[in-house]
C-alpha cells in the first residue's frame, strides 16, 4: 500500500490516474501515523514551496521514521525540493533535509526564449545507473512546470538544461525525487512510476 500524501498543494488527481493505471494500491491519509506500515510514500506538489508548512512535526516524524525503516519515498517536483535543506522560494520554511543543498530560482533567457517558469519537455541526461529511472536512457523527453529548481549534487541521477543545469531526478538509498511530472510524462513517466513501484515491493 502507497501513502499518496496531500498537503494541499499536490496534483493529486493526475497521480492517481497514473498509480490506478498501474494498479497499484493506495491510500491518501488524512493524518501522520495513517503513513506507518506503508510500503512506499509519495510526496507530490505544484506552487510554492510554502505550502510545505503543511508537513509539520507529526507528518516529518511520520516520514522520517519510514524512511529509517527503509520504506521508499518519492518526491515529485515541490515534493522532491522539499526533500532538500529547504528553497529560496521560502527561506525560513526547513525541507526534509534528508538530500543536502537549496533549491533557486532558474535563471532565465530572453534571447533563447527560455523564460521562468519553465513549462514544457525536456530531454534528461543520466549520467550513472539509477534504480528509479531503469529502462530509460539519455535523451528520453519528460514534462516540467517550475521555475525553482535543485542543485547538481553527487544524489543526482538525472539532469536538464534551462539556461543552466540542474537536477531533474535524484536518488539516495530510499529517497527519491523528480522535478519533473511522471504523470504527465507519458510512457518514460510511467517507467518512471513502475520503478518506485518495484522498488516499493
Amino acid at each position: 500500500m502507497i501513502a499518496l500524501i496531500d498537503y494541499g498543494a499536490g496534483n493529486l488527481t493526475s497521480v492517481k490516474k497514473a498509480l490506478t493505471a498501474l494498479g497499484a494500491d493506495f491510500i491518501v491519509p488524512s493524518t501522520a501515523e495513517e503513513c506507518r506500515g506503508v510500503s512506499g510514500l509519495i510526496v507530490p506538489g505544484v506552487g510554492h514551496f510554502s505550502s510545505t508548512t503543511a508537513l509539520d512535526a507529526p507528518w516529518r516524524q511520520a516520514v522520517g521514521d519510514a524512511l529509517q525503516a527503509g520504506t521508499p519515498l518519492l518526491g515529485i517536483c515541490v515534493g522532491m525540493q522539499w526533500l532538500f535543506d529547504g528553497s529560496d522560494e521560502a527561506p525560513d520554511v526547513p525541507g526534509l533535509g534528508a538530500l543536502s543543498g537549496r533549491c533557486r530560482l532558474l535563471k532565465g533567457n530572453t534571447e533563447l526564449r527560455l523564460k521562468v517558469p519553465h513549462v514544457g519537455w525536456n530531454a534528461l541526461e543520466l549520467p550513472r545507473a539509477s534504480r528509479l529511472l531503469a529502462g530509460l536512457s539519455s535523451g528520453a523527453y519528460v514534462y516540467f512546470t517550475h521555475s525553482f529548481a535543485a542543485p547538481v549534487t553527487a544524489d543526482c541521477v538525472a539532469s536538464t538544461t534551462h539556461e543552466e543545469s540542474f537536477a531533474a531526478a535524484v536518488e539516495r538509498d530510499g529517497v527519491f525525487g523528480v522535478q519533473f511530472h511522471p504523470e504527465k510524462s507519458g510512457e518514460a513517466g510511467l517507467q518512471v512510476l513502475r520503478n518506485y513501484l518495484r522498488l516499493c515491493n
